[in-house]
């Protein structure tokens, strides 16, 4: 014993409570359920929209023709005026034409959009 132990009580340990057995995520094969339920709902809230978004974006860039008007992930407006395999000539202004990955064209604009602005 030390001087310590007359200021602060010494703790000892106690015995183990007993293991609670069933219940919804009890012992067994309840025990996965939890972590089966966090997949299903990672899946359904942040998988499934994004898988849903690239989809949508591969179809877009499918149906992208010559002469549609298109905005790219920085920012560039511009009229397609040839498309290759894997880039797309986009014009920006009279005789200024940037070459881009199919990729990086974030949305087509609606007709007429570039001359109204």
């Amino acid at each position: 014993m030390n001087l310590l132990d007359f200021l602060i009580a010494p703790a000892y340990a106690q015995a183990a409570a007993p293991a609670a057995g069933g219940g919804l995520f009890g012992g067994g094969l309840g025990g996965l359920l939890m972590p089966v339920i966090l997949i299903a709902v990672m899946y359904f809230l942040m998988i499934r929209p994004q898988m849903k978004r690239a989809k949508e974006h591969r179809g877009m860039l499918e149906k992208l023709a010559k002469g549609d008007e298109v905005l790219t992930n920085g920012g560039i407006a511009g009229t397609v005026s040839d498309i290759g395999e894997s880039f797309i000539t986009v014009e920006i202004a009279d005789n200024v034409r940037i070459r881009v990955q199919k990729g990086a064209i974030a949305n087509v604009l609606p007709k007429g959009t570039l001359k109204s602005a």
